[in-house]
């Protein structure tokens, strides 16, 4: 069958990206005929294995206009035969006013390219992230008159001006974002507040092993038996690992410790020099970029989670980060903080364990209360498996975007 929904996407495929990855394959299953457009092409080194079961073909556009100048400029004359191009044109140049940057050009330049090269069988345009994507959905979807949704996460949200969130509301059929904090926001900048939903990524639970790891007893007394400490996030400002290191060396010489963390990410040099001034390098293992097949064994190793995520200056945040889902569905305490979703899936002493963010002390403690008693870690591991399967779970949230893009489909596509 012919591709009635294409899916926008920054890059394809993404390590970093397992919830979408999930629910792509999810909604195939439902039997949506979906095609996926990305504004990049892949740079991890490994896919997932859902990315191997995932049918839907894959186009890509033009990363930069340099990239192919001729395929711009063919898809230029052929916009400028669609009426729809005549309705951009003044958006894009009212756009330019705000933000006369390069990077505004670059996304028109990809809308032309993506609204001369979908697949004609396709109807409607559905995007993950309000930033990028979203900007070249929505000059795409004017130039060729298609309906297009949204998806939206952290970054793409709290870093972009209110102006564009609003605009793009406007024009946008519906969105979805996956924290209780975005929902709130985004709804007081929407005129009509229905088109705003919240709906949980959750996990699909077939994929993870349910059965539990041999309780630890580790508590940190034993050298030889140092309690494993894991965080898989990549090595950027907002997941505040300078802060970790900070903590961990902070803790008693005689509790006993190994860190492991997984993911890349430009900050990854400066935290191994962090580790290495502050003398903690030799307990530390830095793998990289990881399968989730890999990820999950390395779960099932470990006695505790730890991401001490924060907001940047610039406003970046996690939302609610899916790595914290993974490590509770494989009973691992998890350690985290307080700030955006993450509060929605983990109840404090209860489900894991917050602190506030960019508190080193705190963390210091925390870290010590929980790598020094055993049965506090495998209680919070048992409570959080419990939980994150009983409100998680992927299936109520790809039942919301089917019910969502059905209702967009049945507008069909404008002449």
């Amino acid at each position: 069958m012919p591709p009635r929904i294409a899916v926008v996407l920054k890059g394809y495929p993404r390590l970093s990206e397992t919830f979408i990855a999930q629910e792509i394959r999810a909604l195939e299953r439902r039997g949506f005929e979906l095609c996926i457009i990305s504004l990049r092409h892949p740079y991890d080194p490994a896919t997932h294995p859902i990315h191997a079961e995932i049918e839907a073909p894959v186009y890509y556009l033009p990363e930069y206009v340099h990239d192919d100048v001729p395929r711009v400029l063919r898809a230029l004359l052929r916009a400028l035969r669609k009426p729809g191009f005549w309705r951009a044109l003044p958006v894009l140049l009212r756009d330019l006013r705000r933000d006369p940057t390069r990077n505004r050009m670059r996304r028109f330049a990809q809308a032309l390219v993506m609204a001369r090269e979908t697949p004609a069988s396709v109807q409607h345009y559905y995007t993950h992230f309000m930033h990028t994507p979203a900007s070249v959905s929505y000059y795409a979807a004017m130039i060729n008159r298609m309906s297009w949704s949204l998806s939206a996460h952290a970054k793409d949200i709290w870093t972009i001006p209110q102006w564009e969130i609003r605009e793009k509301l406007v024009q946008v059929d519906w969105l979805v974002t996956c924290t209780g904090a975005n929902h709130q926001y985004l709804a007081g900048l929407s005129d009509t507040g229905d088109k705003v939903e919240l709906v949980y990524h959750g996990l699909d639970f077939t994929r993870f092993d349910q059965n539990p790891a041999t309780p630890s007893e580790r508590d940190g007394s034993v050298a030889e038996q140092a309690v494993s400490l894991i965080s898989v996030g990549r090595a950027v400002d907002k997941k505040g690992y300078e802060f970790l290191l900070t903590a961990l060396a902070a803790l008693p010489p005689g509790l006993h410790w190994r860190f492991v963390h997984i993911g890349g990410g430009e900050l990854r040099e400066r935290l191994q020099q962090q580790a290495r001034d502050l003398g903690i390098d030799d307990k530390i293992e830095w793998l990289g970029a990881l399968p989730q097949t890999e990820v999950l064994a390395r779960y099932r190793r470990a006695d505790l989670f730890v991401l001490p995520s924060k907001i940047s200056a610039d406003g970046d945040r996690d939302g609610l980060p899916n790595v914290l889902m993974e490590a509770q569905s494989q009973h691992l305490a998890c350690l985290s903080t307080d700030i955006s979703g993450i509060p929605e899936l983990i109840q404090h002493a209860e489900t894991g364990w917050l602190v506030e963010q960019k508190n080193s002390q705190a963390l210091q403690q925390a870290l010590q209360t929980l790598i020094s008693d055993p049965d506090l870690r495998n209680r919070l591991g048992q409570a959080g498996f419990e939980r994150v399967r009983q409100v998680f779970a992927m299936e109520r949230g790809i039942d919301a975007l089917e019910q969502r893009l059905q209702q967009s489909l049945s507008r069909g596509r404008g002449a």
